[in-house]
């Protein structure tokens, strides 16, 4: 049985990866340069940012073309080990 055997997504496919934490860090940065260690390419108009109605909290979403569940693994694992990131969905 293949590692793509325990998901339901096909591969290639645009997959929004959202990660979020504190709006005072640069967490657009961090985000988008964790992502672009595992992706070949960013596309334009891609990357969406909304900061919470208080200010505090930024929510980055990256829409990538994902290749396989290792890849999306990888790139959760590196997200959520980072101490700005609180949550990654």
């Amino acid at each position: 049985m293949s590692e793509e055997a325990d998901t339901l997504i096909e591969f290639p496919c645009e997959f929004p990866i959202k990660a979020m934490g504190p709006a005072n860090v640069g967490l657009d940065e961090i985000v988008v340069s964790i992502v672009r260690g595992h992706v070949e390419d960013i596309k334009e108009g891609s990357i969406n940012t909304k900061h919470s109605s208080g200010g505090k909290f930024t929510s980055i979403t990256v829409t990538i073309t994902a290749t396989s569940k290792k890849q999306l693994d990888a790139i959760y694992q590196q997200l959520s080990d980072h101490e700005h990131v609180k949550y990654v969905l």
